[in-house]
């Protein structure tokens, strides 16, 4: 007997199930199936993501479904409209052998009419993204007073976004006597309130413990400097060569901006965030599914619909603001029972977030250094050669072997393989003979200053940026710019003081090293910036903090001497830096990558969608990326 046949479906699930070629059922199948069925209950199920909650939910819904009854009786609230997608495809796909049960998909991006249509005409299941549930309730196009199931998927994702008051709105509306199924990968707080307030007495599923991280995901982290961050996820991309993989940023901008970059070094990337239309998403996605494109640079927003089984790596490009998010991030990979791992790129002033992950999760992670580039070129020559070896001929190739073999006569083999990989391994070894090592960079060249001082955690610390009013700031604009930049708390940065060509600011000197780390370097619209600590600290030695931002200073102290700006963008007082300062401008191009998806920066669209916090408020920030020296780019494939 069929362990799916044991768990108590019905025929026409069966028969959709083989047609899918489901064998055996996941844990959280195997666990919360049978409750379902049997009971008339609420359910809490964790379980990470990937681990086949779709169906978990999905067979025991379509069983208890009426599909006689035209009217709506299940309502399925997810919190991107991508996985709104999926939920609803792999609904219909689960039940295509069930006469008469319909299911619509209802999210922002699309018309709303033909939305509240397609349900006037018969939808026992709705599957939504709050925003848009919440917006066709208010407009009076569709009625769950009578629903009698409500499912909440990746309840902890929407929370996270700021669904809370849509989805207790839309609970509000639901019946008291349906049964709540609640399904998500981590229970923070705000989860638990939810369960507690609409949920009675509910039967508990949990795959793993609780929180944790999957068993098929190793974790590993690279430590950089804060300008090399770029640099480092090329190498990791190069010395990775059949890597497939999703690489996450914290912001549309730097999405966009990281996306930009792949692309125009050669590899085939594309970018997936908020700003996109339904079209480009949905372009991007197909193209990323038939592996046109290796690297994925999404938004954790976007990366919600994500559902992939083969990719190899997720890569942390930048940590996310919540810890728990990090969960959700891994669990991109190491799906279906396959391994996979996930990278994280942190600077020094990062580490403690690793361990804050590591508890969370309740795994280690392994410490690496990024390849040099001897060590790329070693693991691109063996890949190229097992390419080579594993190739299937063509024989159509056999009427160009006379006019070959002229050309090639008088090689002996020995020569002829040495040419052959050659062709790929001189690009290579052309682009990272000249290129430094970031292994073992630990401090690089974050502590420099005009007068080196001893600086105590309590003291107040005055520094120089070359940022001002002609990069558009204000005191209260930089302010901002540093404290979310920085990571800092509303008092951590004060007397700011903006001239037209450079700034002042100070930190406790607490902070100096992530100053140091994180802003040297920064690109901010094609404009490197650069931070020195000055001689005094802006007033005296008071910590007082003048809240407003404004110092009374205005005199430049310590700091660079006025020369003019390398940056191709020029302006500011900074000028031509020596080569122990930063790596030279180049115009060669690296090897380039396979693949050819070049179109993820799409025009934006408009996206009806909520987003996180920090995605709302990135619009309004400069925008910026973790990539410092000016782009070396890759020689193109033959």
């Amino acid at each position: 007997m069929n362990k799916f046949e044991q768990l108590g479906l019905n025929e026409s699930l069966l028969l959709a199930i083989k047609d899918l070629g489901f064998e055996n059922p996941s844990e959280v199948q195997e666990k919360a199936i049978p409750v379902l069925l049997e009971q008339n209950t609420d359910l809490v199920a964790l379980a990470q993501t990937g681990t086949g909650k779709t169906a978990a939910f999905g067979f025991p819904l379509i069983q208890k479904i009426d599909a006689e009854d035209r009217s709506t009786q299940a309502l399925i609230l997810s919190p991107t409209r991508e996985l709104c997608l999926q939920i609803t495809n792999e609904i219909k796909q689960y039940s295509k052998y069930i006469k008469g049960l319909h299911t619509v998909a209802v999210y922002g991006g699309a018309s709303i009419t033909e939305q509240a249509r397609e349900i006037k005409r018969g939808a026992q299941i709705i599957v939504a993204t709050p925003g848009r549930m919440q917006d066709m309730i208010n407009r009076g196009l569709v009625n769950i007073k009578n629903i009698n199931f409500c499912i909440l998927d990746e309840a902890d994702e929407m929370l996270n976004m700021g669904f809370y008051e849509d989805i207790v709105s839309i609970l509000s509306d639901t019946p008291d006597e349906k049964n709540t199924w609640l399904f998500s990968a981590t229970m923070p707080a705000e989860v638990a309130r939810i369960a507690k307030k609409f949920m009675h007495d509910p039967a508990e599923v949990t795959v793993g413990s609780k929180n944790s991280g999957s068993k098929t995901v190793s974790h590993e982290f690279y430590l950089v400097n804060a300008r090399d961050r770029y640099e480092a996820l090329k190498r990791l991309a190069d010395a990775n060569p059949d890597i497939f993989s999703v690489v996450f940023c914290r912001t549309k901008r730097d999405t966009q901006a990281v996306a930009e970059k792949l692309i125009e070094d050669g590899y085939s990337a594309a970018a997936l965030h908020g700003d996109l239309s339904q079209a480009q998403r949905d372009g991007v996605m197909k193209a990323f599914r038939g592996r046109q494109i290796q690297m994925l640079v999404a938004t954790d927003v976007a990366a919600r619909g994500i559902d992939v089984d083969n990719i190899t790596h997720v890569v942390n490009y930048q940590l996310p603001d919540e810890i728990e998010t990090y969960n959700h991030r891994s669990g991109r990979t190491g799906r279906a029972g396959r391994l996979g791992t996930s990278i994280v790129i942190i600077t020094k002033s990062e580490i403690r977030k690793i361990n804050a992950i590591e508890k969370i999760i309740q795994q280690k992670f392994e410490e690496k250094t990024i390849p040099s580039g001897i060590e790329i070129c070693e693991i691109q020559l063996l890949h190229l050669a097992n390419k080579i070896k594993d190739t299937e001929v063509d024989h159509e190739i056999d009427n160009y072997l006379p006019a070959i073999n002229e050309v090639l006569d008088g090689l002996s083999k020995e020569e002829l393989i040495k040419k052959m990989v050659s062709v790929e391994f001189n690009r290579f070894i052309a682009y990272y003979k000249k290129k430094r090592d970031l292994s073992g960079e630990k401090g690089g060249d974050r502590e420099r200053s005009s007068e080196p001082r001893e600086i105590r955690a309590g003291d107040p610390v005055r520094y120089f940026v070359n940022i001002g009013a002609r990069d558009d700031f204000d005191w209260m604009q930089l302010k901002d710019f540093l404290k979310e930049t920085l990571d800092l708390g509303r008092d951590d940065v004060f007397k700011v003081d903006v001239k037209e060509g450079f700034s002042f600011f100070n930190t406790d000197g607490e902070h100096t090293e992530k100053v140091m780390s994180v802003l040297n370097g920064f690109d901010l619209n094609g404009r490197r910036i650069n931070v020195e600590i000055s001689k005094n600290d802006g007033g005296g030695n008071s910590s007082r903090r003048d809240h407003n931002g404004r110092s009374g200073g205005g005199r430049r102290e310590g700091g660079f001497r006025g020369e003019r700006s390398s940056s191709p963008r020029g302006g500011g007082a900074f000028g031509p830096r020596s080569e122990s300062r930063g790596e030279s401008r180049s115009s060669d191009r690296g090897p380039r990558r396979e693949g050819g998806f070049t179109r993820g920066s799409a025009p934006r669209g408009e996206s009806s969608e909520r987003a996180p916090r920090n995605e709302r408020r990135s619009d309004s920030a400069p925008r910026r990326s973790d990539s410092s020296a000016p782009r070396e780019r890759r020689p193109r494939r033959s």
